[in-house]
């Protein structure tokens, strides 16, 4: 038996068969792996365009809104130039209001003086009588006068002025400072947008005390009355008239500035 054994033929075996199942086998696995790659690729591709896309499109809205901001910054700048203009208009023309006051006071002061000299010189010559009752009525026509024009220039109370010098002009309709009192009525009525009684006051002065120092200063309101109506025609006409009657004079020169505009 021991001997049989010895004999005994090795096993045969196929080598080209054993090769190829353990060939297959690694095949496949490579193949797993190669399809399992590209699947993996592809999404994140996918995924870093879809990031991208969201990425662009907060930055195109970024810049949108970028120039928007800029826009209203612009247009807010605008305004502020716009603002700073007016108010610089405004304070110029409070200022002439002012010194329009102020003259008004020096000449009423002055007129004042020459009054009292006119009724000293009166009683001295014998007329003591109508004197006093001369006195005492200009009196009360420049205390009431002089009320009117310090309710403007001492206490600011422009609403209480305006009845100051309505009761003014009725007592004393034909005063010498009629024409004023009807000028500096409009000047209060005008600055409270009160253009049609302020259009009256200042035709008053127009067109009855053509001697008034105030008939310029008039026109020039008339002529800005009829511009904020949107009658340019009749308010160049008006600011023509300013140039032509009163060169070289306050008015004057803003009635020219009117007309360039």
């Amino acid at each position: 038996f021991a001997t049989g054994a010895c004999f005994a033929q090795a096993p045969v075996v196929d080598a080209q068969t054993a090769t190829p199942a353990r060939n297959t086998q690694g095949a496949q696995t490579t193949q797993t792996m190669i399809n399992n790659g590209p699947v993996t690729t592809f999404e994140l591709q996918q995924r870093l365009a879809t990031i991208e896309r969201i990425v662009d499109s907060r930055t195109e809205s970024q810049q949108r809104v970028q120039v928007q901001l800029d826009g209203l910054r612009n247009d807010i700048d605008d305004m502020r130039g716009s603002i700073e203009l007016h108010n610089h208009q405004l304070e110029k023309l409070l200022e002439r209001q002012r010194e329009l006051f102020l003259e008004l006071d020096r000449r009423f002061a002055g007129m004042q003086q020459s009054s009292s000299n006119l009724s000293n010189n009166i009683a001295s010559a014998g007329g003591s009588t109508s004197s006093s009752s001369t006195s005492a009525s200009s009196g009360d026509e420049q205390s009431l006068y002089q009320d009117a024009v310090n309710l403007i220039l001492k206490e600011k109370n422009y609403e209480k002025a305006v009845p100051a010098f309505q009761s003014f002009l009725s007592q004393y309709p034909n005063s010498d400072l009629a024409a004023n009192a009807h000028y500096w009525l409009g000047q209060l009525l005008y600055n409270q947008q009160n253009y049609v009684d302020a259009k009256e006051q200042f035709e008053k002065v127009a067109n009855t005390f053509s001697n008034s120092p105030k008939r310029g200063d008039s026109l020039l309101k008339l002529g800005l009355i009829e511009k904020s109506n949107g009658n340019v025609s009749a308010a160049n006409n008006f600011f023509r008239t300013v140039v032509s009657e009163y060169p070289n004079s306050t008015p004057a020169r803003l009635a020219q500035q009117q007309l360039a505009n």
